[in-house]
């Protein structure tokens, strides 16, 4: 586990980018990358600009960049008080199947909530991890090589309101939640961080 801190969204793009290479290469073990980043909007490969509100400068003056990205999905925000774990692990070692692969870092994740007293699930509406019918955990991803980058963006104790300045996920038939919104208390992402670890060392026997 690396634990990035605090750290611009492209930033943390080029350590990802590194440590691929490097499993790609036999140099380095999988290796799960811990981060917050600054109020930033990500646009993945299936993005469709109707799902951003407002114009681009609108957003800039709120304080959000935007950034296009080459994982999967549409558009998702990320900031402080949101947990986003990119695991860069050699997938081809794990099953070689990407639906597994999805399905297990929804469920590294549905185990952490448990921990929380929250029981949280799959929809069929999307990937991700979702309580009361509302997001809480988005997952977007690419595979290298059958080695993985991006990946999971758990809102602990977020801001929902930028949630509401675009379609999260390009879905506008459900909503977005945290984890402090649905235990009606505050969880701050340090306090979630070891469950998610554990997590992922229950589903991944690492």
């Amino acid at each position: 586990m690396i634990d990035l801190g605090i750290l611009g969204y492209a930033e943390a793009f080029e350590v990802q980018k590194q440590y691929v290479v490097e499993v790609q290469a036999g140099a380095r073990q999988d290796a799960l990358l811990l981060v917050q980043h600054p109020a930033v909007l990500t646009l993945g490969a299936s993005f469709h600009a109707e799902n951003l509100l407002h114009p681009a400068e609108w957003y800039a003056e709120q304080g959000i960049e935007i950034c296009p990205t080459d994982r999967g999905g549409d558009v998702t925000f990320h900031g402080p008080g949101q947990l986003v774990a990119y695991p860069i692990f050699d997938v081809a070692k794990r099953g070689k199947d990407l639906h597994l692969w999805m399905r297990q870092l929804e469920e590294s994740v549905i185990r952490a909530l448990a921990t929380e007293g929250l029981q949280a699930g799959r929809l069929d509406v999307n990937s991700g991890v979702w309580v009361n019918q509302r997001k809480v955990c988005a997952i977007g991803i690419k595979l290298k090589r059958w080695v993985s980058m991006h990946g999971i963006a758990v809102n602990c104790n977020i801001d929902l309101e930028p949630f509401g300045w675009f379609v999260p996920c390009g879905i506008r038939t459900h909503g977005v939640t945290s984890i402090s919104r649905e235990l009606g208390k505050e969880v701050a992402v340090e306090e979630f961080k070891p469950k998610l670890i554990a997590g992922f060392r229950e589903v991944f026997d690492a």
